[in-house]
């Protein structure tokens, strides 16, 4: 081992953690009451930094609107990639899509899972700060604002794709058009003759489930129909949700002659619950999802459903967040991509 390795006081500050403005990097350390070389630390995700002081060199960085200066000891080799679940082919498809524009600019991926959490936790920002990667994309996840902070004070770009909440306006999004999906898929029942329609949303604090069930309201009361809340439930967008709530809406006095759910695999659980139940798709139950994954074409039968544009979503992140790690501004901070009814064989008009 080097003598610069276990002589701490030996350490150099790198050239890149000279700041684009405000404070310097030997201010903080002033401020901070530490060396230069424990702030560079703090800066670069290293551990080996007690807690306290972390916390109060992040404090001072956040307070003084330090920046560490562009590309200057940076190597922009990774985009990190973070969703809040990596279970299905959802997530898949938007792989697919990131790894597509990352390939063309000799980018690689680095994949992390934050356990279901919508806000990824400490450690996981940690490795991201170590990693100084070119940007990071988060899928159906968000980051505190002292995590914003850490992130921006490195000059790390960051891009949300379908945003849980709202990820405000200084923060690059890419999401599509959630609520006209909904309403499409509910028209498309009204059309064909149904007028008790059940609806499966997804967690009612996702933003994307909540416009997909504003759709579907939107459809009804623009036909004239009554919005039931007895048709209304809410699920995780899982197969065993749709299950469950399937089975909850055929058991009811008055079930449903359709169902619109707010994404694929809840559709395929409804599908288990009306075989379950003796029904058949579509001659007793016609069924909507939304995503238009791969497998919707090939179940019995194949699957209506709102195409969102998965891969599409994901290149656009990609192109963004390496254009704002190359310090290029983008003309807008929130890219909505159109979503499209795709009519298969699970709808078809009511018995009678």
């Amino acid at each position: 081992m080097s003598a610069a390795n276990i002589q701490p006081h030996q350490e150099k500050t790198p050239a890149g953690d000279q700041p684009e403005g405000g404070a310097t990097l030997a201010e903080i350390a002033r401020a901070a009451g530490v060396s230069a070389p424990t702030v560079s630390k703090v800066l670069n995700g290293r551990a080996d930094v007690a807690p306290a002081t972390r916390t109060r060199v992040e404090e001072l960085l956040l307070q003084h609107g330090y920046r560490r200066k562009r590309g200057a000891s940076q190597q922009p080799r990774l985009i990190d990639l973070v969703f809040h679940e990596l279970e299905s082919a959802w997530a898949m498809e938007v792989i697919r899509g990131v790894e597509n524009v990352a390939r063309q600019d000799g980018l690689s991926l680095v994949l992390s899972e934050s356990a279901g959490r919508l806000t990824p936790g400490q450690t996981w920002v940690d490795g991201v700060l170590a990693r100084r990667p070119v940007g990071v994309i988060l899928v159906l996840s968000d980051l505190t604002a002292a995590q914003r902070a850490q992130l921006t004070s490195r000059d790390i770009p960051f891009v949300v794709v379908d945003p849980a909440g709202d990820p405000g306006d200084d923060v690059p999004s890419v999401g599509t058009t959630n609520w006209q999906g909904g309403l499409a898929a509910t028209r498309h029942l009204i059309e064909l003759g149904h007028r008790r329609i059940g609806v499966i949303g997804g967690p009612s604090g996702m933003m994307c489930s909540r416009a997909r069930i504003d759709g579907y309201r939107a459809a009804l009361e623009t036909a004239g129909l009554p919005v039931d809340p007895r048709l209304v439930r809410e699920g995780d967008f899982h197969h065993e949700a749709g299950y469950t709530a399937g089975l909850d809406l055929l058991r009811l006095p008055d079930p449903p002659t359709a169902v619109f759910t707010g994404n694929d695999l809840q559709a395929l659980g409804v599908f288990e619950a009306a075989r379950e139940k003796g029904l058949r798709i579509p001659d007793d139950l016609s069924v909507v999802g939304f995503d238009d994954l791969p497998v919707s074409r090939w179940v019995g039968p194949p699957l209506t459903t709102v195409r969102q544009p998965l891969t599409e979503m994901a290149e656009t992140a990609a192109r963004l967040v390496i254009d704002l790690g190359r310090g290029r501004r983008p003309a807008t901070t929130r890219v909505d991509l159109a979503t499209r009814l795709v009519v298969r064989s699970s709808t078809a008009p009511p018995r009678g």
